[in-house]
Parts: C-alpha cells; structure tokens; sequence
C-alpha cells in the first residue's frame, strides 16, 4: 500500500514551490491521498487478476482429469474474483478533488487508510490461495464454497469502503 506521506516526499520543484502558496498545499496533501488511494485500488485488483492464472491451471487439471463436470464451481468462484476486480477499480476516489461536489472528510480518509492496509492483507492472502490451487489436490466441492464465501466477504469489504467514501457507513465494520 501507498503511503500518501512518503509520496509528498517525492513531489518536484514546482510542487514544492506551489506548497508555500496559502490553502494549496492542503490541496496537494488531499491530491497526493487521491493518488495514492488510486494505486492502492490498482494493486489490490492486479493482485487478484494475477490470481487467475492459478484458476486456470486448476481448471485445466481437471479437464485433464475429465472432471468437467466440476467446472461450473470454478466459473462461480471466477465470477467473484472479476466482480472484485470490477469493483475495485470502479470505486470512487479516496478523496475529492478541490471542485468535487461531493467532498470526503479528513478522519473518514484516516479510516480509509486503516480499512485498506486491512484489505491488501485479505487480498494477498486470498490471491495466494487461489494461485495455490494449482498445486492442490482437492476438489472443486472442497476448497470453491469456502473461497467463494471469502470472496463475499472481501466484497463486503469493498462495497463499505464504498459506503465509508459516501458518508453513509453505519458504524464499524463487521465483515
């Protein structure tokens, strides 16, 4: 995950410059979360697209098995795996721009960050699993429903953060 502290660090002349302008550089701190809210929803869903080659390997042991019939599970899970990516790089920024309509608080953004660094987490380890299953021996019926609930968690995750983003979480997290 992103730090948006380490990334001012790294900011050009001009925008060092520009941070002496009064009201501006609050307005490049929250640029800089923005962006780094932004790479942080990209890591997360190229984690998980990276993921999909253990899927396919899987899915070809069993086709070469002549399991195909076992097929519609692993669909199931891959439906939940794109639906994550989906949504995680459809989401809404991890802050409004200067002139945005809607604008994100500064103590929602702190629960923001902790909710990501909780949610890259739960992506990694998720994604390991998936490319693991490459190497498993067990059937689809054994580790697909306990993924797929893993998966409706993490898109619980997802769409609170959603909900953080909107002002209208209803209190902690439970997912």
């Amino acid at each position: 995950m992103i730090d948006p502290q380490e990334h001012a660090k790294n900011r050009g002349l001009v925008e060092s410059i520009l941070q002496y302008i009064p009201g501006f550089s609050g307005y490049l701190a929250r640029e800089y979360r923005r962006e780094s809210d932004s790479m942080t929803r990209n890591y997360l869903a190229e984690q998980l697209q990276k993921s999909k080659k253990g899927l396919d390997e899987y899915g070809q042991t069993l086709v070469g098995l002549g399991a195909l019939d076992q097929l519609p599970m692993l669909e199931r899970l891959r439906s939940r795996l794109d639906m994550a990516i989906n949504r995680l790089r459809a989401q809404m920024p991890g802050y409004s721009g200067f002139f945005d309509f809607v604008q994100v608080d500064e103590g929602v953004l702190t629960d923001l960050y902790e909710h990501d660094l909780a949610l890259v987490q739960q992506v990694d380890a998720l994604a390991n699993e998936i490319q693991g299953l490459a190497t498993t021996s067990l059937s689809p019926a054994q580790v697909v429903p306990e993924l797929i609930a893993k998966f409706d968690g993490l898109l619980g995750k997802i769409d609170y953060r959603e909900n953080m983003l909107k002002g209208v979480a209803a209190g902690p997290e439970t997912n």
